[in-house]
């Protein structure tokens, strides 16, 4: 096996487009494991973690961007303004492990239980891709995230970057799992409030080939907020009703399997109740607006 050193990010484009089936390697927190495994054992390796170019966040005129090479360490450090993308990074393995590892890596491996894949999706992020023959494009994430463990990306292209709007409003990520920490989950779940749009938006992962956006759950809790007067009046209550149709039709729009981390019932029953805790913290908020 050949691992590459590209010294630039169009020094590794050029080496990804000469070497199509080298796999790129950034914390190397999920490509390890599988070679450890003897799962992976690709010809060529190229090595962008030393690529400064990938490891820079921003915002410009309210449009987020992500470099794909930055840490969950560092968004824990230096995004505190995005709520579930910082629990989300919390929440992925050991201190060592959100040192070394990257959300161009969870998106890489496309892997549902990718802890920050729900916020991306919740986000409505786009996934900047780049080679050296086309240059840059931009796809949504349900347009890169394919299947399990598979994506859109060409042969020759790296993952550079996601992007997304700001949105006003408040928000979390929630997961279960086996255990408390250290742990892949079993379900997840991110919630965002769009304030400007007037909409709730609701991601799950880990219960589903792909991560799963409960499109007639936002629908109908948006509408509910909508016809309490809510948006107008966040101390108008939401009607318990419709938070228990809300937490039904969350888990209603889970398609999981039984596994050895937990059966597609209990799942189920999992999304439920972190869709029940979701919008009872965003109401909330809404009532005390931190956020703002």
């Amino acid at each position: 096996m050949e691992v590459l050193l590209p010294r630039s990010l169009d020094e590794a484009l050029t080496m990804k487009a000469e070497r199509p089936e080298a796999i790129p390697l950034a914390g190397g927190t999920d490509v390890m494991v599988d070679m450890n495994f003897g799962r992976l054992r690709p010809p060529a390796i190229i090595d962008v973690s030393r690529l400064g170019e990938l490891t820079s966040h921003r915002e410009d005129n309210g449009k987020i961007y992500l470099g794909s090479g930055v840490t969950y360490a560092t968004i824990v450090r230096e995004m505190a303004a995005f709520k579930p993308l910082v629990q989300a990074s919390r929440s992925v393995g050991s201190p060592q492990i959100r040192n070394r590892g990257t959300v161009g890596g969870n998106l890489g491996t496309a892997s549902p239980a990718g802890d920050a894949l729900p916020v991306l999706a919740a986000y409505d992020a786009e996934v900047v891709l780049r080679s050296r023959a086309r240059g840059e494009r931009s796809l949504p994430w349900q347009t890169f995230l394919v299947g399990p463990k598979k994506t859109a990306i060409a042969p020759d292209e790296l993952i550079v970057g996601t992007s997304w709007r700001r949105v006003r409003g408040p928000g979390s990520f929630s997961k279960i799992g086996t255990r408390n920490a250290m742990v892949i989950a079993v379900a997840g779940l991110c919630l965002v409030v769009d304030e400007d749009q007037r909409r709730v938006r609701v991601a799950l992962g880990s219960v589903g080939p792909v991560i799963i956006r409960a499109s007639e759950a936002e629908e109908n809790v948006s509408a509910a907020l909508a016809t309490a007067g809510s948006w107008d009046d966040p101390a108008k209550l939401l009607a318990d009703q419709s938070i228990e149709e809300f937490a039904e039709l969350v888990a209603a729009a889970a398609r999981p399997l039984d596994d050895v981390r937990g059966t597609a019932n209990y799942r189920r029953h999992g999304c439920k109740v972190l869709a029940r805790r979701a919008i009872s913290w965003a109401l909330s908020e809404r009532r005390m607006p931190s956020w703002l």
